[in-house]
């Protein structure tokens, strides 16, 4: 058991320094279901999320030296839950917890991502000038 455990966090951990490809085999793996393409990109961006929380994270830990760049990331994710929810309420009268949860899911894919490249290109530049 611990064989394939250590295997599966091992390849866990390489989805999550390169994120595009549990991207791109999501979506493959999506269009060969008979998904539409944007059904796909959907699939895709869900899958993706959990990765780039984990590679966004660990970037901002390896930059800035620190180890609360999970925790960061967490707490932007709840204040964004929070922020939506609320809006939500006011807007509706109530909250509905599955679109609450798949926009704020789907927001994340597209900050975690600008912040991935932004991180990755800071960090390329700080291995540079060492």
């Amino acid at each position: 058991m611990g064989g394939l455990f250590g295997w599966l966090l091992n390849g866990a951990i390489f989805l999550s320094l390169v994120p595009f490809i549990p991207f791109v085999a999501a979506y493959l793996i999506a269009i060969l279901r008979k998904k539409t393409k944007k059904q796909a990109v959907a699939i895709a961006m869900d899958v993706t999320t959990p990765f780039l929380y984990i590679s966004v994270a660990a970037l901002f830990n390896t930059i800035f030296n620190s180890t609360l760049g999970f925790y960061i990331f967490l707490l932007i994710l709840l204040l964004a839950l929070g922020l939506i929810g609320s809006a939500q309420n006011r807007l509706k009268g109530k909250v509905d917890f599955q679109r609450l949860f798949r926009a704020v899911w789907r927001l994340s894919f597209l900050f975690l991502s600008l912040g991935y490249i932004v991180l990755l290109i800071i960090a390329i530049l700080q291995y540079i000038t060492r």
